[in-house]
């Protein structure tokens, strides 16, 4: 069970690495980025970009892998987080 005390990086971060155990996750909070913007709270935690690599991925197209994180954040997607800008590689590929 995932804290309601954590931020939303750290629950968007123990979400991924429980769906898709990778070998390398990183969650940017850019939210500080988007004042102004839609969907933007002074509080922040509204914008994210992650950045992971998994197995879970190899075969799989940049839409299907989206599909699969979105997936697995479905409640915060659908709730406090605003935009999430997503990077999602197999191991071994270069991100080109």
């Amino acid at each position: 069970m995932i804290s309601k005390d954590l931020a939303t990086r750290d629950i968007i971060s123990n979400k991924l690495q429980e769906a898709f155990a990778p070998e390398s996750l990183q969650v940017v909070d850019e939210s500080h980025l988007h004042e102004g913007h839609a969907g933007h709270r002074p509080s922040g935690e509204t914008h994210f970009r992650v950045y992971i690599v998994s197995a879970a991925f190899k075969g799989k197209s940049r839409v299907e892998r989206h599909r699969m994180i979105n997936s697995a954040l479905t409640a915060e997607l659908s709730g406090s987080v605003h935009a999430l800008a997503i990077h999602a590689q197999a191991p071994g590929e270069d991100g080109s």
